[in-house]
């Protein structure tokens, strides 16, 4: 199951995978991500994702999900990616490394979800967390917003 994480706004946009993914959960949840990058036009957003109770994924839902990110990884700024295991971490470079080339893309524990949401909405990074990129290069990566809506 995918839903949208409480807290998201126009500039982050937060979701939390629970349990096994389907290709349904997938594509029900693509159509969320889809506006909250339209409602932002030519600016970019920042995704949230938190892993940390994801269980299994169905291989077409996995596919699905890397054609969207594809699709529209120009209009991602940077993927904050909260976890609970090493294979997140690692499934986090391979997402960062071969989709999300267009992001910076970090790595957070769940206890440093309020981390991960500070960094995702201003880009800096609290001194409290240790620094775990997982991609920093990306098309956006010296984008700042020129004003706030």
């Amino acid at each position: 199951m995918i839903d949208r994480i409480k807290g998201s706004d126009e500039k982050a946009f937060g979701f939390k995978v629970t349990g096994r993914v389907s290709l349904e959960d997938v594509k029900e949840f693509e159509p969320l991500v889809r506006f909250a990058i339209d409602r932002r036009k030519k600016r970019p957003i920042a995704l949230l994702a938190d892993i940390s109770e994801m269980g299994s994924v169905e291989f077409k839902a996995r596919w699905e999900d890397l054609r969207f990110l594809s699709k529209y990884s120009e209009h991602i700024s940077r993927v904050a990616i909260v976890g609970a295991s090493k294979w997140e971490e690692v499934m986090g470079i391979i997402a960062g490394g071969t989709v999300l080339f267009t992001a910076e893309t970090r790595y957070f524990h769940p206890e440093e979800i309020n981390q991960a949401w500070h960094w995702v909405r201003t880009s800096s990074h609290a001194n409290d967390v240790p620094l775990r990129p997982i991609y920093t290069g990306g098309i956006w990566k010296d984008y700042t917003e020129e004003f706030d809506i």
